[in-house]
């Protein structure tokens, strides 16, 4: 049986002092990426990728998989593991220190996720974005660069 999250309390209380090991849940599909808008909180406005802390005794896959679930209501095949994303931004706004662990994610066969207005696939930014997040994306071939400008 695992334990049940942290309060509001413990979780700013350890995480203003270590880093956070979270899970980025990049779901590739025929359109692009699966990318949500934060509504609350201080990325509030942002899009990203979905993700997730990683709960005390929670194997990576299981995190995957739940976070999948929670924020998406989906349950993608969990894939190969793409590399880390470091947030210097959060900590440089006063906020965490999360290290994101991402997993590329496939849906099955004619699956498609449209039922909350949040998510949205994208082959590109939607709207504003972590640059970390940005970077990462592009750098693995999921998001495509901005146009060149015209001479």
């Amino acid at each position: 049986m695992s334990r049940p999250p942290l309060s509001e309390r413990e979780f700013h209380e350890i995480y203003a002092r270590v880093p956070r090991l979270t899970v980025e849940v990049v779901v590739r599909g025929p359109d692009g990426i699966l990318l949500t808008e934060r509504r609350t909180g201080p990325c509030a406005g942002l899009w990203h990728i979905p993700g997730g802390t990683v709960r005390f005794g929670e194997s990576l896959v299981a995190a995957v998989r739940r976070v999948a679930a929670d924020e998406l209501g989906l349950s993608p095949r969990v894939g190969p593991f793409l590399g880390y994303i470091e947030y210097p931004s959060h900590y440089r706004n006063g906020l965490d220190s999360p290290v994101g662990l991402a997993f590329l994610c496939e849906l099955d066969e004619g699956h498609r996720h449209d039922a909350d207005m949040r998510a949205v696939w994208c082959t590109g930014p939607p709207g504003p974005m972590h640059a970390e997040q940005v970077d990462f994306l592009r750098g693995h071939g999921l998001l495509a660069a901005p146009p060149e400008p015209e001479p």
